[in-house]
């Protein structure tokens, strides 16, 4: 396997474990020691960094090189994990969570480190592929942090879990340390080979940005393309919850067998992306109409299901695993495009370029599942599964009206 492709799993499977442990293990384990729903909830303010990773990208984009920046991110997670391995949630919630929100700071660095990293070693043409690395990695990272550190934490228990955590990244940070392909990255200078001048005003820095051709129209595409699946994918497991569906049963088929068909529709993506000659648009057109076609299949189940009929629980769990499926083929064309838009960016600017699309792709995702609730709440499931319908309709209305100065959407591939 080519050594750039095994570089950045290796990098990103070690990001998303802190995602993982966060989601998935932190909340069930917090529960389980008694702690209360308030408290727990408190959990979702220890993603604040990753919102606000537009403030250092500029920093880790024109100071140092991107191994340096790893290596120091990675050091300040181990020295994190030694920390919350002291620590006891029960009786020390604060420190924990001030420890949890530390850890979350330097994956954030590192993030804007491997994505500068992925941006500057990946060719046209092995974007598909780095990109299928950089989704299914990072959701292995997170499956194995968020569901196996979970079945194995009443033997480990939470002071050995860390640990094992701080020997993960020690380890990472010796292969980054020694992998030649970083020092590709090393003084990449501006597209017009003179050194750029090292600026942190905001409002400079924003139109760098806005300046690179296409960005107002990838920033829009990642702000909306998401809204309408991630309101059903949040909701339809709930709704199967109050309709006879057990924890357990929702665990496995929306846990574990949904995870697998989402990774396999990640890979597929890359390799769409990268041997069909189909331009980038022509994929993300079929792609969210087949979504649309998908969500709208889920909206007539809620409006008919029945709980006493074995048919409709069938049709619910194939549901599940298509949604995810196809949510998958989209995430890796949507985190290609992205990384097509940066590279027509200044070397010197790429990584906070990058970022600052990557922020808004996580901003529409969160700012819209902090209400998803509230409109169930409001409207029922019903109408708010209409509500998802029109939303995922508007991201294909968008794909449709691309601008002039994004016509590299178009192109096919050789």
């Amino acid at each position: 396997m080519n050594s750039k492709y095994v570089l950045l799993g290796g990098l990103y499977f070690v990001q998303g474990m802190p995602y993982g442990l966060q989601s998935g293990l932190l909340p069930i384990y917090l529960r389980s020691v008694g702690l209360s729903f308030t408290k727990i909830s408190l959990a979702k303010m220890l993603y604040l960094p990753w919102i606000l990773k537009m403030l250092w990208a500029p920093l880790v984009d024109r100071y140092r090189t991107k191994q340096t920046w790893l290596v120091l991110s990675m050091s300040g997670l181990v020295l994190a994990c030694l920390a919350c391995a002291t620590l006891s949630p029960e009786t020390n919630f604060l420190p924990v969570a001030a420890m949890l929100l530390l850890m979350n700071f330097f994956v954030s660095v590192q993030d804007i480190a491997v994505d500068g990293v992925a941006v500057q070693l990946l060719g046209q043409d092995e974007i598909g592929y780095g990109n299928t690395i950089q989704v299914v990695a990072y959701k292995l990272g997170s499956v194995l942090a968020g569901g196996g550190l979970l079945t194995l934490m009443h033997l480990l228990g939470w002071g050995v879990l860390f640990l094992l955590l701080a020997v993960i990244y020690l380890l990472a940070i010796l292969y980054v340390w020694s992998a030649s392909e970083l020092w590709l990255t090393v003084g990449r200078p501006s597209q017009d080979g003179q050194p750029r001048a090292r600026t942190f005003n905001p409002w400079r820095i924003l139109q760098e940005l806005l300046y690179v051709p296409g960005t107002l129209w990838t920033a829009g595409f990642v702000l909306l393309y998401k809204l309408g699946e991630q309101g059903a994918t949040t909701m339809f497991p709930l709704f199967l919850l109050d309709h006879g569906f057990s924890t357990q049963q929702l665990g496995f088929w929306n846990g574990v067998v949904a995870m697998v068909f989402s990774i396999t529709g990640s890979s597929l993506g890359g390799q769409l992306m990268s041997k069909r000659r189909l331009s980038p648009r022509s994929l993300l057109k079929a792609l969210l109409l087949l979504r649309f076609c998908s969500l709208n299949l889920q909206t007539f189940l809620v409006f008919i299901y029945d709980d006493g009929v074995s048919l409709f629980k069938g049709a619910a769990i194939l549901s599940i695993c298509v949604q995810h499926f196809i949510g998958g083929l989209i995430t890796t064309l949507a985190f290609s495009t992205m990384m097509q838009c940066t590279q027509r960016a200044d070397g010197s600017i790429q990584a906070t370029h990058y970022s600052f699309l990557a922020t808004l792709e996580v901003l529409g995702k969160l700012a819209f599942s902090t209400i998803v609730g509230s409109i169930v709440d409001w409207l029922g499931f019903a109408s708010s599964f209409c509500c998802f319908l029109f939303l995922s309709f508007t991201s294909v209305l968008y794909v449709l009206n691309v601008p002039p100065e994004s016509t590299w959407l178009d192109l096919q591939r050789p």
